[in-house]
């Protein structure tokens, strides 16, 4: 069965990531970015390796998400995956369903935040980043990894509002909704929480190591992550589309405040724009 980490792109999802992977895939909670692929990508083409699509035809993949979700689960072994994708139906096609999928660990964060990160990944200017944000038939798809965003196959991201509520509202399967703020501020007891929640949700009735999950939360701070990338590289890092160099991944981390960071009418716009969502997620 498929346990889905998942977020709108640039919210903690790498993060947390690095956490669950950490404390499930390692003996003693130190992290190494090769742990991070026992949390692989959906969809990605790999995937639909064998179905009948129209490989011209953007999106076309989306009416194999569940069959290929079907296949992952043939060996009836649990698997975590990370996704940008909304929750819901593209072109009458679902997502994923009950039947192929166990649980799932939402991560979302204020968008005035997360504008900065888009932007710093994706190489982009505000403007351009704030019309991403808001387009709500906004999805990535890697033709060409020089002139477009991404790494995967045709996903579905919507708006940043659209793709938080998709996960949120939907009731056939599990959720855990965590605001990356509360596990920046937070990080042992929200995260302690979300060991529990897997455990629980998966049926694992190992008791918590509470010496390997301080170890993890240690092992993946902003800093050791910052310092990993500059000492050895990250192989998610995209490259520049204007520079001949790979973007840096662990960018700003707790440093990314919009109240420091953004003009005026960013916040403005923005703030007026997720008036609702701020409210609904208590975004001051």
């Amino acid at each position: 069965m498929i346990f889905w980490i998942a977020s709108y792109p640039k919210s903690g999802n790498t993060w947390l990531r690095a956490l669950v992977s950490t404390y499930y895939y390692s003996n003693n909670g130190y992290f190494d970015q090769n742990l991070l692929k026992n949390i692989d990508q959906f969809p990605t083409r790999k995937y639909f390796e064998g179905f009948d699509f129209d490989k011209n035809k953007i999106g076309d993949t989306c009416k194999h998400w569940v069959n290929a979700q079907e296949k992952i689960n043939t060996d009836k072994k649990l698997k975590f995956l990370k996704t940008h994708n909304i929750f819901g139906k593209v072109n009458n096609y679902d997502f994923t369903n009950s039947k192929n999928s166990i649980g799932c660990l939402y991560i979302v964060r204020d968008p005035r935040n997360v504008i900065t990160s888009l932007k710093n990944h994706y190489d982009l200017d505000y403007e351009i980043a704030i019309k991403w944000m808001k387009n709500e038939k906004q999805f990535v798809y890697d033709v060409d990894q020089v002139k477009t965003f991404g790494f995967s196959d045709f996903q579905f991201i919507s708006s940043w509002s659209v793709n938080y509520k998709s996960w949120k509202k939907q009731n056939k399967i599990p959720i855990k909704f965590i605001r990356y703020e509360d596990l920046l501020e937070k990080t042992y007891l929200v995260f302690k929480d979300i060991i529990e929640f897997i455990n629980k949700t998966t049926n694992n009735n190992q008791k918590i190591d509470i010496k390997k999950l301080k170890n993890t939360i240690n092992q993946t701070s902003f800093n050791n992550l910052k310092r990993l990338e500059k000492n050895y590289g990250f192989f998610e890092a995209v490259h520049s589309s204007t520079k001949k160099k790979k973007i840096s991944f662990f960018n700003l981390g707790p440093e990314n405040d919009w109240k420091k960071l953004l003009d005026d009418h960013l916040i403005n716009e923005l703030s007026d724009t997720f008036k609702k969502d701020l409210i609904d997620l208590s975004y001051k």
